[in-house]
């Protein structure tokens, strides 16, 4: 771990340099500590592993199977889409700092390319703990209008993960229930030490999302329609985990603008499909929701993504909004 050392009083000079270690050791800290601990960065004192976490799925992980043992910060700050961040300077110097990084590729190229700048020895990529798979805005109907298929198929690639694929496993209890299980092997692997500690954590947390996974399995076994349509392509894992069909407004990035022929074919969609509500979301715009919704008569509810919790968030942790996205999809669906 990142220790931290205060710098002998025999070899400093001068008699504020003298002044600045003897308020450290009054303090218990070094002035190098004092500054982490203000900013809130990697590497704090106190024997913690310094973890550094990409964004909201991967800090839950780290926190709940960290526990008392960790010292996490994420790189992407409550209230922000994560799919475009930026990171500054001293955020990248952070990465740098930390003991161990827990991150998903593919999901914030930025990061990607920050974190294999960093070059931390205890580096983990949740994307290979489970199996990713492709999922776009088209799944499950046929589309005449091939060529719209295209330009959704090219938009998404840009945010998708390795070789196409969706990254937005969290989204499915199961598959993220086996990225818990492979952060907890590999925090024991960084830390020794409290490796039984991060065991029972995981087991916790792997019993929490069993849990979690039970109550969608009963809650949307017996539903009027399958079919939902969301802003972005981030449900493609749940969708797929629980017999129903994702149709999204735009593709894997939310930010993306949907053309004109993707919002005819809606209107087809969810006239066919018995549609009656359009889901948005918390950390992007619901402009485009609710035109589409408009033009097609139908109700407008959040369906969360978990990228982050702010207020607007309904839960407090990531267990308490996907219950929150449950409770949505049953009085979307029809759940009888």
């Amino acid at each position: 771990m990142n220790v931290r050392r205060l710098i002998p009083t025999a070899a400093l000079a001068g008699s504020l340099t003298l002044g600045l270690v003897a308020l450290s050791a009054l303090s218990g800290c070094s002035p190098s500590d004092a500054a982490d601990d203000a900013g809130g960065g990697a590497g704090k004192s106190g024997g913690k592993l310094a973890v550094v976490a990409s964004f909201y799925p991967m800090q839950y992980l780290a926190e709940e199977i960290g526990g008392s043992h960790v010292d996490v910060s994420t790189l992407t700050k409550p209230g922000v889409e994560p799919h475009d961040l930026e990171l500054g300077t001293r955020q990248a110097a952070q990465l740098g700092e930390a003991d161990y990084i827990l991150y998903l590729k593919g999901i914030q190229p930025a990061v990607d390319e920050a974190i294999t700048a960093a070059g931390v020895k205890n580096t983990v990529d949740a994307a290979s703990l489970t199996t990713l798979e492709k999922h776009g805005a088209e799944v499950g109907h046929d589309h005449g209008d091939e060529h719209a298929g295209e330009e959704h198929a090219e938009e998404d690639h840009a945010h998708e993960g390795e070789a196409g694929t969706d990254p937005h496993i969290w989204l499915d209890p199961v598959k993220y229930a086996e990225v818990a299980k492979g952060v907890g092997a590999s925090l024991e692997k960084a830390d020794p030490d409290n490796a039984a500690a991060y065991r029972k954590n995981t087991t916790t947390v792997v019993e929490r999302l069993t849990a979690l996974d039970s109550a969608f399995e009963q809650g949307l076994a017996d539903t009027a329609t399958k079919t939902f349509i969301t802003t972005h392509s981030a449900f493609g894992y749940l969708a797929e985990r629980y017999g129903l069909t994702q149709e999204s407004i735009a593709g894997i990035s939310p930010e993306s603008e949907p053309s004109p022929a993707r919002i005819k074919e809606l209107r087809t969609i969810a006239a066919k499909d018995k549609v009656g509500t359009v889901f948005f979301e918390t950390l992007v715009s619901d402009k485009t929701a609710k035109t589409v919704a408009a033009d097609s008569g139908l109700k407008t509810d959040v369906l969360d993504p978990i990228e982050g919790i702010t207020d607007k968030s309904k839960g407090a942790d990531y267990v308490e909004v996907m219950e929150s996205n449950l409770a949505a999809l049953e009085k979307a669906l029809g759940a009888k």
